[in-house]
């Protein structure tokens, strides 16, 4: 049986005064799926940035394939694709211009611009890719930077609420892509308000409340 890509053991985060994730074990497998339901505030995000090293925890550890994880360690970077904070874009490069940006910034080399291509179409922004991103709607704003995970290397793919600004169809698409990319071999970690989001592509799911879990188990 093959270890956990993903490990967190009893991690908690503290700010000042403020406890905002009681500690919490959570292991993912290569192919799995771990979707982190709950209210804002619950802690959903906060578990998120620990997983991928972007936030250290007060109590406990995180690993990533058996180490530490930081983000500015070069073995993450190159391994985890993050869908998460706000966009930030370079006013005078277009969709396509941004995403081979990535590509290439990541060693996709001579394949990048028929990844860059794929990920336009998998996402529906084929007919935007000469856009630049301030002209997008918000919806096309979020495909475009699920776009730019898929446009680059992953082993762990690690979202916050994907769902957000999507209409109906693209909520599909995107519960899809995610089951591709499991079967793929890629593990996603997700944090998401769509319990049907989560019970079409997780295996496992955690309910958080105010920084406690209280519930996990299969997405029923």
């Amino acid at each position: 049986m093959s270890d956990p890509l993903v490990q967190l053991k009893g991690v908690s985060r503290r700010f000042e005064e403020r406890l905002a994730l009681r500690p919490v074990d959570l292991a993912l497998k290569a192919g799995g799926c771990v979707a982190l339901v709950g209210e804002n505030g619950s802690g959903k995000s906060t578990l998120l940035r620990i997983a991928c090293g972007r936030d250290a925890p007060t109590t406990g550890t995180a690993l990533f394939d058996g180490a530490p994880v930081r983000e500015d360690d070069p073995a993450v970077r190159a391994r985890v694709a993050v869908v998460a904070d706000a966009p930030a874009f370079y006013p005078d490069l277009t969709v396509r211009e941004h995403l081979l940006l990535v590509a290439v910034s990541h060693g996709v080399g001579d394949d990048a611009e028929a990844w860059v291509d794929w990920a336009l179409e998998d996402r529906r922004l084929t007919d935007h890719r000469d856009a630049r991103p301030s002209t997008l709607s918000s919806g096309q704003v979020q495909a475009m930077l699920l776009a730019s995970a898929l446009v680059r290397p992953r082993d762990l793919l690690v979202l916050d609420e994907p769902e957000q600004r999507l209409d109906p169809g693209a909520r599909e698409r995107l519960a899809e892509r995610l089951l591709a990319e499991r079967a793929d071999g890629v593990a996603v970690l997700l944090a998401t308000h769509s319990a049907d989001l989560a019970s079409a592509v997780a295996d496992s799911v955690i309910v958080l409340d105010e920084g406690r879990v209280v519930s996990r188990g299969k997405p029923a």
